[in-house]
């Protein structure tokens, strides 16, 4: 395990990291997207989903784009494209533990909303481990990986850079935070487009299975403690 011993602050993404891909809520929230837009515009089905898409690349979400061309709401964007099913997301009694025995305070960072993650963290169980969930309404509606993002979240909880770990699923989303000074965690999917930047120097620490290396850092840190 790598020296972990500067840590105080835990900072975590939601989808696909604080919980398993294999759950596939974004498949859902996919889905409730393109229906937002066909509905929304008036559009079929399938200009409605080219739209999405096109969106996606240039804006770095589709709702960025939808309120910069179209000037939609994003916070009934937001509850809109949530209004899913979240039991596919299991109770996690190792994650909960895991979390505890990290101490330090640690964070939800998500280009979601907070009900979102509010929701995602009671199915888990471990809603009251985070002091604070950061979300896309809390940046400005700038997604990551844009500087505010990560620059707003810093200045909101005075936090150091150095003395923080942000763990997350998609790779390029840590270059801003190795550039801060942050430590950086990828957690691995068979996502392609997620993985791209898995390789780079601002990936400090790679893993599978994120329960197991929370469970690694605090032995660690608690053998480092009390030598």
């Amino acid at each position: 395990m790598p020296d972990l011993s500067h840590i105080g602050h835990w900072v975590f993404d939601l989808d696909n990291t604080i919980y398993p891909a294999e759950c596939n809520l974004f498949a859902q929230v996919d889905v409730r997207i393109g229906a937002y837009i066909a509905d929304t515009l008036d559009l079929p089905h399938d200009e409605a989903r080219r739209m999405q898409k096109g969106f996606f690349r240039r804006y770095g979400t589709t709702m960025k784009g939808l309120m910069q061309e179209y000037g939609i709401d994003p916070h009934h964007f937001l509850d809109y494209v949530h209004d899913i099913d979240y039991s596919p997301v299991p109770p996690s009694a190792d994650l909960a533990a895991a979390l505890d025995r990290l101490g330090g305070p640690k964070y939800i960072f998500t280009n979601g909303s907070v009900k979102h993650a509010e929701a995602v963290l009671d199915r888990l169980g471990v809603a009251a481990q985070f002091i604070d969930i950061f979300d896309i309404a809390a940046a400005g509606f700038d997604p990551k990986p844009l500087d505010p993002f990560y620059d707003l979240f810093l200045a909101r909880h005075g936090m150091d850079p150095g003395s923080t770990v942000l763990v997350e699923d998609i790779a390029i989303n840590l270059e801003p935070a190795h550039a801060r000074g942050m430590t950086t965690v990828h957690v691995r999917t068979q996502s392609e487009w997620a993985m791209n930047g898995h390789d780079a120097d601002y990936i400090h620490h790679t893993t599978d299975d994120l329960v197991g290396f929370l469970e690694a850092a605090a032995a660690w840190m608690g053998e480092n403690q009390r030598a």
